[in-house]
């Protein structure tokens, strides 16, 4: 599913008024009727109401104000606060505020929050439609405002949001202060990239987009590049499988991995690695390690490499660089631990090895603060995987920060250091060098455990081992995690669910998408 900005949103809009000439009062008029039908079969056990409309000045006001009038004729008792004076409602809103004026229908404006607490009292809303904000805005919510979204949270009453809950961001999903939380939410024309985007997402609730009428051609300056990928989308990456392939078809990757108390990091990735459907797996671990690597190898091949105290040392180097020569792809980092000499293998790696590589847990933490490394990469693709801690070492922010603006650090980090970077979490975020973004839809809380990571690295490791480019790699190695979560959690639920359950389940994915069952 492709998902627009707000500055996109707002671009459609001017082009259907300005360019096509359809007046924007009958852009909101199909609107507030479309959300109105939506309203009363949804919720239609609450029938008649009582109904609050809580509007705001501008044209997402407007739309509330349809909604007030048709469901109103159809016998819902609905009552409207407009959160600001009579005055400053203009343009279209103005002509829907006045016809439903005229028609004598309840209406109030408030312009204090003592008065809003009355009149939200006086109410006793069942349910509530959420039409103050629209997608445009992009500060936080104070004031008059910031009260009746309180309340509107407070309350027992189930909520319908016009376009996008009140209070989140169109164009990243970040909350603003605070939001709505609804039940439903309908959009219209395309989501935004706030429907899709956490914690924006959570916020939605129900998602419902529309066709308000603005025609689909003649748009040839809307070049949105983020999705909220689906299984068709995802379907459409699958590198192909030769029926008369062998292993050497497949590729070949290479995971350097593991430490003393850290061997399950490096045998989850390598086990993973087989079943992404890599033809060829190497785990290379340290030596002090190697021969338990071996026990929890079965189908992966091992190799030693030289440690110091159980950790690789720079004397790693030379020896990953000649596996490299007859691997298609680097995963590193799962159990690695940490010391200087790791730094600077690590370092050396990135700027020398002339292959796609993927960087995760350790190697991460031992990129941090060395990021201009980066800079000396070649042409070959590199992705990073974090979760918010590890993203919070890399970046500067803090956890909290990151998370309340999953999309925007995402695809900004990608593109300063020409990364695909891949944002773990609710909705994973997956973001490539030249601004395209895609928003992962699988998995659940099942994958909040020790180990789920380091079964992704092997994953994209192995797509990589493919043949696939960094972007789509990512892409589809998180949407067939998340799906193998989904499976074991048929199975089993989510509790209790370990990072090895998620292996007997990729392959079963992967069938999933190529025969279109999913």
């Amino acid at each position: 599913m492709r998902l627009c900005s707000a500055s996109e949103v707002m671009a459609l809009d001017r082009h259907a008024i300005d360019q096509l000439g359809i007046p924007g009062v009958v852009l909101m008029e199909n609107a507030g009727r479309i959300c109105s039908d939506l309203f009363a079969n949804e919720f239609a056990d609450y029938f008649p109401g009582p109904v609050l409309v809580l509007a705001g000045r501008g044209n997402n006001g407007g739309d509330g104000y349809v909604m007030a009038r048709i469901l109103s004729e159809r016998g819902w008792q609905v009552t409207t606060l407009v959160l600001g004076s009579e005055d400053a409602i203009s343009g279209d809103a103005r002509v829907m505020l006045n016809i439903i004026q005229k028609l004598g229908l309840s209406i109030s404006f408030v312009e204090d929050i003592p008065t809003l607490k009355n009149r939200f009292s006086d109410a006793a809303p069942a349910l509530i439609i959420d039409a103050i904000f629209g997608t445009g805005l992009n500060s936080d919510v104070r004031g008059l405002q910031a009260e009746a979204i309180s309340f509107i949270n407070e309350s027992a009453a189930a909520v319908l949001a016009v376009d996008i809950p009140s209070g989140v961001d169109g164009s990243t999903g970040r909350v603003c202060g605070l939001a709505v939380k609804s039940d439903l939410t309908v959009t219209f024309d395309h989501a935004k990239i706030g429907h899709g985007s956490q914690p924006g997402a959570i916020y939605a609730g129900k998602l419902k987009v529309v066709d308000i009428g603005i025609p689909l051609t003649g748009r040839k300056n809307f070049s949105s590049n983020v999705h909220l990928l689906d299984e068709l989308e995802v379907q459409a990456l699958l590198p192909e499988r030769s029926a008369m392939g062998h292993k050497g078809n497949f590729g070949h990757l290479l995971v350097v991995a593991g430490s003393p108390g850290k061997t399950g990091a490096a045998a989850l990735a390598g086990n993973a690695a087989v079943r992404s459907g890599c033809g060829l797996v190497t785990v290379a671990t340290p030596a002090a390690v190697h021969d338990i690597i071996e026990v929890k190898l079965t189908e992966a091949m091992s190799c030693p490499l030289a440690d110091q105290d159980g950790l690789l040392s720079l004397q790693a180097q030379l020896p990953i660089e000649q596996l490299l020569v007859e691997r298609q792809a680097l995963a590193i980092g799962p159990g690695l631990g940490q010391s200087a000499d790791l730094v600077e293998l690590l370092k050396l790696l990135v700027t020398s090895a002339a292959v796609p590589m993927v960087v995760d847990a350790d190697g991460l933490n031992l990129l941090a603060g060395q990021l201009d490394c980066l800079q000396g990469r070649g042409a070959q693709p590199l992705i990073m995987t974090p979760h918010p801690g590890e993203m919070s070492r890399l970046t500067g922010l803090t956890v909290n920060e990151i998370e309340a603006n999953r999309f925007e650090i995402a695809q900004n980090f990608a593109a300063k250091h020409g990364v695909v970077l891949l944002l773990k979490g609710a909705r994973t975020i997956i973001a490539a060098p030249d601004g395209r973004v895609n928003i992962n839809s699988t998995g659940n809380d099942g994958l909040a455990s020790g180990g789920s990571g380091d079964v992704l690295t092997g994953l994209i490791g192995g797509l990589l081992a493919q043949g696939m480019d960094g972007f789509s790699a990512a892409t589809l190695g998180a949407w067939l995690h998340g799906r193998a979560a989904e499976l074991v959690a048929d199975l089993y639920g989510t509790a209790g669910m370990a990072a090895s359950d998620l292996l007997p389940q990729l392959p079963l994915a992967r069938q999933q998408l190529v025969k279109g069952t999913y």
